[in-house]
């Protein structure tokens, strides 16, 4: 891929975030997620620590490492064909780590990378009441490390904040957002956890568009997105749903086959052989064993 195709990328996925339009941004933590998504019209992906870890057998507390993370980044970025937004949780440690991750995934294609205002290691934001959040001179740092780091303009710096999941005002939420974007970030990731959207609305009332701002309603998932159409939101974000899908199928297949001692009841259940087979694109496979190995089909 290389920092050519992280520029190409990361300019769609600006233009999709500045498009005064919702974009629906899916979750993948691996390759055939990745395709499975880009396949149902996704225009853009999230590649979820949480999800990644996950896949991993891993908590999302950073026990994934940098290097274990960006490389599923990398088949991701391969399989998609379309921009992926990197979650860069807390930045792997200072601003130095931030900027090796900065230029890895500039390297592998990324469109951008988003970094969320917590502390190192981190920890899952749906996890305790309340956590501890990095000072604003020292997230700033970080995000400018980004910038001075990523490989072209293009390459999209997010900054999340945090402050709304942990009980801080509004305000904070506020002062926080405006001092990253002056630091030079491209968007604003805000999460909350409440189960409707009144922060997340409140905040863009008051943000009056001034930048992009991604949202992840995962704590309040009835909401249509094009109910924000309106309200500034660029973005909303389907953080791990293609993993929460698939956890909640293989649980589903794994307890009927115990329980039955035997495959034909989960078989209708099952994607068939011939659907992943198409989906992975057997068939350039074999034009291109008759193109390369001829008529005798090589080794």
């Amino acid at each position: 891929m290389g920092e050519l195709a992280s520029a190409i990328m990361g300019r769609a996925l600006g233009e999709l975030l500045n498009s005064n339009q919702v974009t629906a941004i899916m979750e993948a933590h691996n390759g055939l997620s990745a395709r499975i998504a880009a396949r149902a019209g996704f225009p853009a992906l999230w590649a979820s620590g949480f999800s990644i870890s996950s896949a991993m057998g891993l908590r999302d507390a950073n026990e994934a490492s940098l290097t274990q993370a960006v490389d599923v980044l990398e088949w991701i970025v391969d399989a998609a064909g379309i921009p992926v937004l990197f979650d860069g949780d807390s930045g792997y440690g200072n601003f130095n780590n931030v900027r090796i991750l900065t230029r890895k995934l500039s390297q592998r294609g990324a469109a951008g990378v988003v970094l969320e205002d917590k502390l190192f290691p981190k920890q899952n934001s749906f996890r305790g009441k309340d956590q501890p959040l990095a000072s604003v001179p020292d997230f700033c740092g970080k995000l400018l490390a980004a910038l001075d780091s990523r490989g072209a303009a293009e390459f999209q710096v997010v900054a999340r904040v945090e402050a709304l999941l942990f009980g801080r005002p509004l305000s904070e939420a506020l002062d926080r957002a405006h001092s990253y974007m002056d630091a030079g970030a491209d968007a604003i990731f805000l999460h909350s956890r409440r189960t409707d959207a009144a922060e997340v609305l409140a905040f863009c009332q008051r943000w009056q568009k001034r930048g992009p701002v991604i949202i992840c309603p995962t704590t309040y998932p009835t909401i249509p997105f094009s109910t924000y159409r309106e309200t500034g939101v660029a973005a909303c974000i389907c953080a791990n749903h293609n993993l929460r899908a698939s956890f909640a199928a293989m649980t589903s297949a794994s307890a009927r086959i115990i329980e039955d001692f035997g495959l034909g009841t989960v078989e209708g259940l099952v994607a068939p052989m011939a659907e992943v087979f198409e989906m992975m694109d057997y068939d350039e496979l074999e034009n291109a064993q008759a193109r390369y190995c001829g008529s005798a089909g090589g080794d």
